[in-house]
């Protein structure tokens, strides 16, 4: 990736790519084709978030887009408060109805950007960031971010995250790089390939997992792991 961090998209240029892209985003298994293993990924933070935290109360989505990580999380507890947060209106409109459709009631909507947004601290059973701490830039910006993702988790409470992450080594981030190129081949080739290069490169801006369990550890989180990594891509969370 070559665009500096400063001249990186605006919070406002990728809200409206993502407010024009609602729909592909609500699919449960072909939302994140651009993502590899994105319904692996979506089963394993759900499925951990279940296992490792009880009762599962009160859910918050960042970056929640149409709502695929909430629905799957409802699929495994039943009920639970749902919170819902996005730059984009539109995708949070699309996911409050799709998570009212499964009859719950308990929803609460926020519209804006999690480090601005004011959340209740020390609240949430279950926090999910999937596919959208990529969108950090400096480590300041990093370390606020993840600290407020300590602040607002419960005690007991965990969060999990789904990503596209960058590597420490520069011949590493390069193979995996060339893999994840090959993949995006694979799926709607060398153009859909550029396309997504694209807007990787002027929207993101990624660390490497190993920074981010370190950062996690660092903020406060007693117990951290990774739940996969395949290329460019892992699952990881933290537990307070």
């Amino acid at each position: 990736m070559s665009t500096p961090l400063d001249k990186k998209s605006s919070v406002q240029a990728i809200q409206k790519r993502f407010d024009n892209d609602v729909e592909r985003f609500s699919n449960l298994t072909t939302g994140q084709t651009a993502t590899i293993d994105a319904p692996l990924a979506m089963e394993l933070i759900t499925e951990t978030a279940v296992a490792v935290t009880n009762p599962i109360k009160r859910i918050l989505d960042i970056g929640c887009g149409a709502g695929n990580n909430t629905l799957k999380l409802l699929e495994l507890v039943g009920s639970a408060e749902c919170h819902l947060l996005d730059l984009s209106l539109p995708m949070l409109e699309k996911a409050y109805s799709r998570v009212i459709a499964t009859g719950n009631q308990a929803i609460k909507l926020f519209h804006g950007d999690f480090r601005t947004v004011d959340l209740a601290t020390v609240s949430y059973d279950v926090v999910i960031a999937a596919a959208v701490l990529h969108h950090l830039r400096d480590d300041r910006d990093w370390e606020t971010a993840f600290a407020k993702l300590y602040a607002i988790t419960a005690p007991g409470g965990s969060v999990w995250i789904t990503d596209l992450i960058a590597h420490e080594n520069p011949a590493v981030q390069a193979l995996m790089w060339r893999r994840y190129s090959d993949y995006l081949i694979s799926v709607g080739g060398s153009e859909y390939r550029d396309k997504v290069f694209t807007y990787i490169d002027l929207e993101d801006s990624p660390r490497p997992l190993t920074y981010q369990l370190d950062l996690l550890r660092q903020v406060g989180f007693k117990q951290v792991d990774i739940l996969h990594k395949n290329s460019c891509f892992a699952a990881f969370g933290a537990i307070k």
